[in-house]
């Protein structure tokens, strides 16, 4: 089991930037696939980025692609999101999600461990 810990949300203005990180400690960290989802209220989570275990294979949910990079830090046991251009419809809880699979992977199910999640709020 991996235990994840987000932060980095916070309160943003359209246009502007955040990151997000996911901070990872259980079992051996470079060995899994990660990914970032949201869920805004009342819908589905949905998958926003994964990233492959060596950090050289990403995707993109089609909202955030050009807009949002994922990326990974395998010494510090680490995930990043760094989220440019934040539009109104970004406003949702970011998780962290870690797979027993080295491969990006896009949907719910095939995450095994989940952070707590992270508000992200965009508004003028």
């Amino acid at each position: 089991q991996v235990q994840l810990v987000e932060s980095g949300g916070g309160s943003v203005q359209p246009g502007g930037s955040l990151r997000l990180s996911c901070a990872a400690s259980g079992r051996t960290f470079s060995n899994n696939a990660m990914g970032w989802f949201h869920q805004a209220p009342g819908k589905e989570r949905e998958f926003v980025a994964g990233i492959s275990w060596s950090g050289g294979s990403t995707n993109y949910g089609d909202s955030v692609k050009g807009r949002f990079t994922i990326s990974r830090d395998n010494a510090k046991n680490t995930v990043y999101l760094q989220m440019n251009s934040l539009k109104p419809e970004d406003t949702a809880v970011y998780y962290c999600a870690a797979s027993n699979l080295r491969f990006v992977l896009t949907t719910t199910k095939m995450y095994n461990d989940w952070g707590q999640g992270t508000q992200v709020t965009v508004s003028a």
